[in-house]
């Protein structure tokens, strides 16, 4: 099975200034975004994990589209989160059959070290409408320089029978952070929490 894909997007942030304070490293920050075609409109399935295959599809193409567009290797990222929006002919478990059953298999393929969860936020929502996808250290979640969002949203999607999926990934955390805390340079990033 393979995802029918209307149109793909991608949203960089480049962020050089902060609060009047050049940056030493501009902070990137993309969102790469497939629209698809919602695969179970109609349907009465219940067992939705056989949707796996379709999720880890999804998590491969979207990660690559992240790293191309940012032109970084998976050495690069320090923070990522995903998101889903399902149109208003679905339902919420349609979008969470894709973000959360194999789409981050690909990811931990891809990045190797990461042991943190991939934060996450899904709705049913008409197209145009906005998703603040949340993100943190892909190593250790407690590190809260990394705390952060990213708001998203493509003009035309989804439709009432579409699905839109986003995975955002960084190149660091919050310019000028200082709440405290677990810092990047001391993370084990053994149990994806510290």
């Amino acid at each position: 099975m393979e995802p029918i894909i209307r149109k793909e997007n991608i949203i960089i942030d480049e962020l050089r200034i902060e609060n009047g304070k050049h940056l030493a490293v501009p902070l990137l920050k993309c969102a790469a975004i497939a629209i698809i075609e919602n695969p179970f409109i109609g349907e009465e399935e219940q067992d939705l994990s056989t949707y796996g295959v379709l999720g880890k599809q999804l998590g491969r193409l979207l990660m690559e589209n992240a790293l191309r567009a940012l032109r970084i290797s998976p050495e690069d990222v320090q923070s990522y989160g995903k998101a889903v929006v399902t149109g208003l002919n679905g339902e919420m478990e349609h979008g969470a059959a894709l973000l959360h059953q194999g789409f981050d298999d690909s990811i931990r393929e891809i990045l190797p070290l990461s042991k943190s969860i991939v934060p996450s936020a899904e709705k049913v929502a008409p197209a145009g409408c906005t998703i603040d996808v949340p993100l943190h250290h892909y190593k250790a979640m407690k590190i809260r320089s990394h705390y952060d969002g990213m708001e998203v949203f493509v003009q035309d999607a989804p439709r009432a029978n579409e699905i839109m999926i986003v995975l955002s990934l960084t190149t660091g955390g919050r310019p000028l952070s200082r709440v405290g805390g677990l810092e990047y340079k001391d993370a084990i990033g053994q149990d994806g929490v510290n």
